[in-house]
């Protein structure tokens, strides 16, 4: 036989009712704030250009800016705050990954270089006639 809604014990209602109205200030917090949703992004965009490796000291103050971010959006005396905070996360976010790009694209540039200077030595040389 099925157990109703009905037949459900009184402590078990009361605990499932205290945990939808503990979860759902959560839920709204990260629904409500644009702003926070886009600084997770822009750690994720970050962390996808290997921003770890070449911008390290900012990858890690935009992670800590992003818990003190969310922190605040469920804080309630907090909340005001949270926007801004998210705004500067995405700001360091996406500044670690231009850095990584640009160490990227430096690195990739000086590789080039030694091709074409190596390039430019075997046809001074001529060791690559046959």
């Amino acid at each position: 036989m099925k157990t109703s809604f009905a037949q459900i014990r009184c402590p078990q209602y009361v605990m499932a009712c205290a945990l939808a109205l503990f979860a759902a200030p959560a839920a709204f917090a990260q629904v409500a704030s644009p702003e926070l949703q886009t600084a997770q992004q822009a750690v994720q965009r970050a962390v996808q250009a290997d921003a770890d490796q070449y911008a390290p000291d900012l990858i890690a103050t935009a992670r800590q800016g992003l818990e003190q971010a969310q922190q605040a959006a469920l804080d309630r005396r907090q909340r005001k705050t949270a926007p801004q905070l998210a705004l500067r996360v995405a700001a360091d976010a996406d500044l670690a990954r231009v850095r990584s790009e640009e160490a990227v694209a430096n690195a990739q540039l000086q590789q080039r270089k030694a091709e074409v200077a190596e390039l430019q030595r075997t046809l001074n040389t001529g060791e690559g006639r046959p």
